[in-house]
């Protein structure tokens, strides 16, 4: 392993083992002394990168509270409070995403075409607006939340699609008056603009995946934490999608399969931050 002080390679592993059990290792040049997770985001806690990544993952995937998370792990012979679940997701779920996104970064369908709409969140008793853009099959592009439901709205959320995937051929959106302006502002007028009701119903049904898990959680307190929550989750949803068009009916057996192989993919990923 090389140093993470001085980069060098010349490196010693030594017999003894931190308390969490993570290989000690020597530096020849520098001389000083290191572990597996020194240099990495998880250094400082005391409990195995594995476990954090798992309250992680499962606080996105699935449909528990904090509390949750710290009884479920008291069976495991891991106790925490459900204050520092909530810390750990603060700090290490912008983690997930950044890998995640960074793996479908300027991927797009071959038709360049997606779909824009936005729907309502509650944050703290106050109405939000969450900007999402999905392509043809389905698969996320980009989300963005936002106070306002104007036209800075929709520039920066086009901004940050360019950023994702580049620029698309086509944009479907609802009829707001903010999206021409500011697709010709930002994408440029090449850029084809359709409104139509029905051709956006993909991602009007597609906003029950953020409605369901949203809801059980009585709406979010702070924006910034709803912000990076609701990012990480629509990252981590899109790649756990065993579908590649619309409706396509995914046996059992490979949705399994996928779901195995890419937990694994996400956990390496995780734990070599």
């Amino acid at each position: 392993m090389d140093c993470p002080y001085c980069s060098s390679k010349e490196t010693r592993s030594r017999k003894k083992t931190t308390k969490l059990g993570y290989k000690v290792f020597y530096c020849l040049k520098c001389q000083r002394k290191f572990n597996e997770r020194t240099g990495s985001p998880f250094n400082q806690t005391h409990f195995p990168t594995e476990i954090i990544f798992l309250l992680v993952h499962w606080r996105l995937r699935y449909k528990l509270s904090y509390r949750d998370l710290a009884e479920m792990f008291i069976e495991r012979g891991f106790e925490f409070t459900h204050e520092t679940v909530r810390a750990w997701e603060e700090r290490f779920a912008p983690l997930l995403t950044s890998k995640l996104k960074e793996k479908r970064k300027n991927k797009i369908g071959k038709s360049r075409k997606i779909n824009v709409d936005e729907t309502y969140l509650k944050v703290n008793g106050n109405q939000v607006y969450l900007y999402r853009a999905i392509d043809k099959f389905g698969n996320l592009v980009d989300v963005r939340l936002s106070k306002t439901r104007d036209m800075e709205a929709a520039k920066a959320f086009f901004k940050k699609i360019l950023g994702t995937i580049g620029k698309p051929e086509r944009v479907i959106t609802d009829k707001h008056e903010s999206y021409p302006k500011a697709i010709r502002t930002i994408l440029g007028k090449k850029v084809k603009h359709r409104t139509s009701k029905y051709l956006n119903n993909l991602i009007e049904a597609d906003h029950r995946g953020i409605k369901g898990r949203y809801q059980p959680m009585k709406g979010f307190k702070n924006f910034e934490s709803a912000a990076r929550f609701i990012e990480a989750y629509e990252e981590q949803r899109d790649f756990f999608r065993t579908r590649t068009y619309k409706n396509e009916k995914v046996p059992l057996l490979r949705q399994r399969t996928l779901h195995k192989l890419r937990f694994a993919e996400i956990k390496k990923a995780f734990l070599t931050a």
